[in-house]
């Protein structure tokens, strides 16, 4: 298991990045997971990624060593596609992405590669650290007061911090903070980014276990979220927050886990109980949205291959890709609440009192 009591070092985050103007968010990121994936949703080997990534003058350290989890396979390193890949790829960049991969970055799990050296298992822990520590327990999630000041005397004051300086770390970290819209952090609703997250959070922790040779069974996978600092660091913590990551481990054990981007095992799962997958996939290859019914902020963008595991295993309604970014929670109420009652009058169900009565009989209790 990655540790959390290695010493801090900034190690190559010190570096100039490009990462463009401030309006452009994380863009330069965006792009290079898409050139070294080479647009397609599958493990990646490290040295083919780094190729095309310095094919085209592009900086790649900083993806690779911070944001992407690797790991070897036959003494071969690989950069895994996971959540974070899988958003890069399906989408356009929007600040939806931005978040996302900040995330990636405090939580900061990007496994081995071969001649890493043990502390770049985990080669973020001051902004880990800082995020969770400092931003959300001390401030509560205010980001008004997140500086490359306040990053500074943070790191420096912790006997962990290895390195004669903390300045350019902090000044660095406080543009990426800016660039990934860190203030934003601080809803408590449910947004789309911080579903995605509960996905990429699980994709990295079990990917992290793997390397040690360990399993987690899936009835741990919560105390797995709980135990990694994942509430406090994915934002200003709620009750919406804490009652949706249960449904949402339910679909992403139902979508078979990181297994969901492999199209042969997901349809080997279903086939036999839902025979139409088959054809249900090579209609439309888009991703499809997986929506609860108790909430419909709930909304998880996943593999169209999954959306029938989502629907008949977890629970979930699904929304098809043409609908999907134009989604409408109030609207989905809506059209759920006129369906109900349009089954319930098909059914000859009538209510046995009137409102007035109803009203009456609530006030007397």
């Amino acid at each position: 298991m990655a540790s959390e009591d290695e010493v801090w070092k900034p190690g190559s985050f010190t570096k100039k990045f490009s990462w463009g103007t401030r309006s452009d968010g994380l863009v330069q990121l965006y792009e290079i997971i898409k050139l070294g994936f080479a647009d397609v949703m599958q493990d990646t080997r490290r040295d083919d990624f780094r190729h095309r990534v310095r094919t085209a003058n592009r900086p790649d350290y900083i993806p690779i060593n911070f944001f992407l989890f690797n790991k070897v396979m036959n003494g071969v390193d690989y950069l895994v596609a996971d959540e974070l890949v899988f958003q890069a790829l399906n989408n356009n960049h929007t600040p939806r992405f931005d978040k996302l991969a900040l995330f990636a970055f405090n939580f900061s799990f990007v496994g081995k590669w071969v001649g890493a050296r043990s502390g770049q298992r985990r080669p973020a822990l001051w902004a880990y650290h800082y995020i969770k520590d400092r931003v959300g327990e001390q401030l509560h999630w205010d980001p008004a007061l997140v500086s490359a000041d306040d990053i500074q005397r943070f790191v420096q004051a912790d006997p962990r911090y290895t390195a004669k300086t903390a300045r350019k770390l902090a000044t660095n970290l406080n543009y990426l903070y800016f660039l990934g819209r860190l203030r934003e952090f601080s809803e408590g609703r449910i947004e789309r980014w911080w579903v995605d997250a509960v996905f990429l959070a699980l994709d990295r922790l079990i990917e992290d276990r793997k390397l040690d040779g360990f399993d987690i069974p899936d009835s741990q996978y919560a105390n797995l979220l709980y135990q990694s600092g994942f509430q406090t660091l994915s934002g200003k913590r709620s009750l919406e927050k804490e009652l949706a990551i249960k449904h949402l481990i339910t679909l992403y054990v139902a979508c078979g886990g990181r297994d969901r981007f492999n199209d042969d095992r997901v349809s080997e799962k279903t086939a036999l109980e839902l025979p139409e997958i088959e054809w249900f996939v090579a209609n439309d290859s888009r991703p499809v949205g997986a929506v609860h019914l108790t909430n419909p902020n709930i909304l998880k963008n996943i593999p169209r291959v999954c959306a029938m595991l989502a629907q008949y295993v977890a629970g979930f309604d699904v929304v098809d890709a043409d609908q999907l970014e134009s989604f409408n929670a109030e609207e989905f109420i809506r059209r759920k609440t006129i369906s109900a009652l349009e089954n319930l009058r098909a059914q000859n169900v009538r209510p046995t009192m009137s409102a007035e009565e109803l009203m009456k009989l609530t006030r007397e209790r």
